[in-house]
């Protein structure tokens, strides 16, 4: 059973996790991570003074959720350290290398060396957890950004997948009037069995101009000027789909609609709860690979 463990860069959910796998006994070695405060004190949480004493420490190294936001470094807010993903990937050898959101470069770059690359957003356990953290963290911003009760406002949610389906479950309770759209007539079967409104994406421009907020979880632009121009000018869109979004951003400003971009907000709203939700993916994962 591993007893080591190696963590390179991070948000606060991996300074998180720092601390839920030391009470769990682990010994750690950690780079890019130096501007944690108050580590000192946790006697097997332990900085290396190089990459390559770090990668050397452990058959498993752990690296930030997203891995990287230029493709070349890892995400390191609590270092000043440029840490290039290439300079890791030299040095681990027949290891384990678990992140999130990894580009296919890497993959092609670990089969030459041998590394056992894990992205952990692929696990659907985390991706389920992960939607009660963001469904929660765009309630959150529908309340601040909004003058009106939630309760009795109508509300669209675009896409009915693991965000969709949780977000309107929340929403409901809290009393709001929830329409659904999707294209699989599956998806529709199960919004009307739930009993919010149902709206086939052939339909949507026909409604787009009663609604108070709209939630999109569609990664792909469906809201193009057309249905923007469709839109009351003071709803409140809120786009939790990852790169490029679902909201023509350029238009939404020229026609003066009020759009948030919200991404990666289980990392922002709930960073404690998400780095659970990482630690048991993580273990899942040893469990799998039998470490």
């Amino acid at each position: 059973m591993i007893k080591n463990l190696t963590v390179i860069g991070g948000d606060l959910r991996i300074v998180n996790l720092l601390d839920l796998l030391s009470k769990d006994g682990y010994s750690i070695k950690i780079f890019g991570l130096e501007k944690i405060q108050d580590i000192s004190n946790k006697r097997n949480i332990l900085f290396a003074n190089n990459l390559q004493e770090a990668t050397s420490f452990s058959d498993v190294i752990i690296s930030s959720i997203p891995l990287s936001k230029d493709k070349k470094h890892i995400t390191a807010p609590y270092s000043d350290k440029k840490i290039e993903i290439n300079e890791i990937l030299k040095d681990i050898k027949n290891k384990f290398f678990i992140s999130g959101n990894i580009d296919e470069t890497i993959y092609e770059i670990a089969r030459e060396k041998n590394i056992k690359v894990i992205d952990i957003l692929k696990r659907e356990e985390l991706a389920i957890l992960n939607a009660i953290s963001t469904a929660e963290g765009a309630i959150k911003i529908a309340i601040e950004e909004t003058k009106k009760t939630l309760h009795g406002s109508n509300i669209l949610i675009t896409g009915f997948g693991r965000i969709g389906k949780i977000l309107a479950k929340m929403l409901d309770g809290i009393g709001a009037n929830i329409y659904c759209e999707a294209r699989k007539e599956s998806d529709l079967a199960w919004i009307k069995a739930y009993g919010y409104k149902q709206i086939h994406i052939n339909h949507l421009n026909d409604n787009l101009n009663k609604f108070d907020i709209i939630m999109n979880t569609i990664p792909n632009i469906i809201f193009d000027e057309e249905r923007l121009k469709k839109i009351k000018k003071d709803c409140l869109i809120i786009d939790l789909a990852s790169v490029p979004g679902g909201i023509d951003k350029k238009s939404a400003i020229e026609n003066e609609i009020k759009t948030i971009w919200a991404l990666a907000l289980p990392g922002k709203v709930a960073p404690i709860t998400s780095a659970e939700y990482i630690k048991e993916t993580i273990y899942n994962i040893f469990n799998e690979i039998k470490l």
